[in-house]
This record gives C-alpha cells, structure tokens and sequence, in this order.
C-alpha cells in the first residue's frame, strides 16, 4: 500500500468532504498510473496545503477523455448538483487539455474517506 499525495481546489476539497464528489478524475499520467486499488490518497486544499483529509482508493476506472466519464456518471458523484459537466469539463480542460488527453487519457478515482 502506497500513499500519494494530491492537490484540489477548495470547491472540490470541499464537495469530497461533503460526500457529494465521490470520485476524483485526472489525467492517467505516469504519475497516476502509480496508484493501485487499496492505495491511501491524501489530498491537501490549495492554496496553502495547510488543511488534509485522506481516503482509501476503492476503484480505478479508465477513460479516453473527460468528455467520456461524464457519459458513465452523473455531476452529483463527480462534483455536486449545483455545477454542471459543462463547467466541471471547462474547469478540468483548464488543467489538463484535450491534448494531454489524447496522450494519456483519464482516470477515474474511486475512493472511501478513512
């Protein structure tokens, strides 16, 4: 069992802690290709990486794009009722372009808060 560490923007931070967001999705990068099932993640809430919480992954799932998680999952376990996946897709593009994509694909996170 590993732990990694990753970074989320407050409004997500938040949703996690809430129990709306339930899975986290990045970019399958060579980082990300790391995680197994069973791995802790402890995410830390930009800007100052002051406050943590951590969860067990429970599922990895993956993806050629963003565009096709949103098929699979409804926005009230991916981020919360009051986004749409327009605006989660807009805020994810900004981090990972449709480029990167292309070139690693997407990683759906299941977790369990611990």
């Amino acid at each position: 069992m590993q732990t990694h560490i990753m970074k989320l923007q407050p409004e997500y931070y938040d949703f996690i802690l809430k129990g709306t967001k339930r899975i986290e999705i990045r970019l399958n990068d060579e980082k990300r290709k790391l995680i197994k099932v069973g791995d802790i993640i402890e995410f830390q809430r930009e800007p100052k990486l002051q406050e943590s919480f951590k969860v067990k992954v429970t599922n990895l799932l993956n993806y050629s794009s963003f565009k096709e998680i949103f098929n699979d999952f409804d926005i009230s376990i991916l981020a919360s009722n009051d986004t749409t996946k327009e605006e989660l897709l807009t805020t994810l593009e900004k981090f990972y372009p449709k480029e990167k994509q292309a070139k690693y694909g997407a990683l759906c996170i299941k977790f369990k808060l611990i």
